[in-house]
């Protein structure tokens, strides 16, 4: 006889670990099936993997320039890629570890396999087609193995994966994903990073900070196309001071092999067509969800363009079937994931007043060397919908704290309805934005007014400081400037 639960959630990555904790929380009988390592992606080998790698590099970086703050150190530093891989691994397989924790906490059941639904209501869990990577301590007790689940509830929370071009595909040697790019075995000594989103922005400057000769080739017309420009363009031209190649309004047609290296032919928007020979390429255009093997088209679960289709709660078009964080489309953001998680759950145990995720006010960041963090609508999108603005920025060249920390290229823009003084959007780049873009998303979600702004006190000296002049310059009152 089946075993039954309230819910079942298939992928234990932040949507689905999450979703799985908020349920037990709820007092429902919950389980998760996962089929290789517990956190998903995102913990093993995305967000904090390469927050780790980008740390070493940003130490390496300050290293190197000790002198412009009166420091001297003997000597180049140079990095032991060995030990940088060693211990973003370790960081991975330390959080790997919490997420067992957490479970075992809770008492979730972990059911390790492939789950697949055989019809609204039920899965059946068959051996994974992945190495199993068993939770590190302390392992959960509840685990359950192969067989048929009932719940009335199914989460599907199965992620995303890259995209490969016809003809580009990634081959794990001369072509990498994020899953090579994360684990080199030798710094190659030229690399080709094929798109310009976070993930290959993130690759590109970690690389350029090890010393590798990056150019990066983006499609659009300007990097980190989702971006408001005129923070992209701040980031570019700080990327290329770095050393960094960027070519824009371009694209890939053909890659040559040859044995340890690649030609890669790059047809710019005139027509030109240059080569460019590196030892490795990352192909960074995108992700999408793994739909496949799900049982989804059996049950009629409707999907679009590789991704499962929701409501604001999760819901799908079949009762009873619900899909959350990248599986069910973009921004395909970790914390997107988790909230969606909790949404689902939170409905799904009749909670009064559950709010619908609002994609809007869901943030972006990128981590390269200089941060890229932004909420809302950009000026141009602010625009394009017809919306009457003010538009309010600050340069970190005018801010102590960033120019005591040798930071001071950076800008905090903000987007406001000239009628209504609604915060529409905001978007910085420099030091440490992506650990500030919180408090323009909390004004949003209270639906703050640039009066409000105007009247809370921030600290000084802060970067943050720049968050509040911003909004003093939409209104013709910036104080440092």
């Amino acid at each position: 006889m089946a075993e039954n639960y309230d819910v079942i959630i298939i992928g234990s990555g932040p949507g689905g670990y999450v979703a799985a904790v908020r349920a037990s929380q709820l007092g429902l009988k919950t389980a998760i099936v996962e089929r290789e390592h517990l956190g998903g992606i995102c913990l093993n080998w995305g967000c904090i993997p390469t927050k780790a790698l980008l740390r070493s590099a940003e130490i390496l970086d300050h290293a190197n320039h000790a002198k412009d703050y009166g420091l001297v150190l003997e000597g180049k530093m140079t990095a032991d890629v060995k030990a940088v891989v060693a211990r973003s691994r370790g960081v991975s397989a330390r959080l790997n570890g919490g997420v067992g924790f957490l479970m075992k906490k809770n008492k979730v059941d972990v059911i390790w396999g492939e789950a697949k639904i055989t019809k609204p209501g039920e899965i059946v869990v068959g051996k994974s087609s992945k190495p199993v990577v068993e939770p590190q301590n302390p392992v959960p007790k509840n685990i359950k193995g192969e067989g048929t689940y009932t719940a009335k509830h199914i989460i599907v929370a199965t992620g995303a994966r890259p995209r490969a071009l016809p003809g580009i595909e990634p081959d794990g040697k001369l072509i990498w994903t994020y899953f090579e790019a994360m684990k080199p075995a030798a710094l190659p000594k030229s690399l080709i990073v094929m798109g310009s989103g976070a993930i290959g922005i993130e690759f590109a400057s970690f690389y350029r900070s090890m010393g590798v000769d990056v150019t990066v080739v983006e499609v659009m017309a300007t990097i980190m196309p989702v971006e408001d420009v005129e923070v992209t363009a701040i980031a570019r031209k700080q990327l290329e001071k770095r050393g960094m190649k960027i070519i824009t309004s371009a694209k890939i047609t053909k890659v040559e092999k040859a044995a340890d290296s690649i030609t890669a032919h790059v047809e710019t928007a005139d027509g030109k067509v240059q080569q460019i020979v590196a030892d490795r390429m990352i192909s960074a255009v995108g992700v999408q969800g793994n739909i496949e093997n799900l049982g989804l088209e059996a049950v009629g679960v409707k999907t679009d363009r590789g991704c499962v289709v929701i409501d604001g709660y999760g819901k799908t078009n079949v009762a009873g079937i619900y899909a959350i964080g990248d599986v069910a489309g973009p921004p395909m953001l970790a914390h997107k994931a988790e909230h969606e998680g909790v949404v689902c759950v939170e409905k799904i145990a009749g909670l009064p007043n559950v709010h619908a995720t609002d994609k809007s006010k869901v943030p972006g960041c990128t981590y390269c060397n200089p941060q890229v963090a932004s909420v809302g609508l950009t000026e141009a999108k602010a625009k394009e919908l017809g919306r009457d603005i003010r538009v309010g920025r600050f340069s970190f060249a005018a801010n102590g704290k960033a120019i005591a920390l040798g930071e001071d290229q950076g800008l905090c823009k903000v987007i406001f309805d000239k009628k209504t003084g609604e915060l529409l959007g905001a978007h910085m780049v420099g030091a440490e934005v992506t650990e500030l873009i919180q408090g323009f998303v909390v004004a949003m979600n209270l639906e703050t007014t640039e009066e409000e702004l105007m009247h809370t006190i921030f600290p000084h000296p802060t970067v943050s400081e720049t968050m509040k002049e911003a909004v003093l310059d939409a209104y013709g009152r910036v104080l440092n400037a």
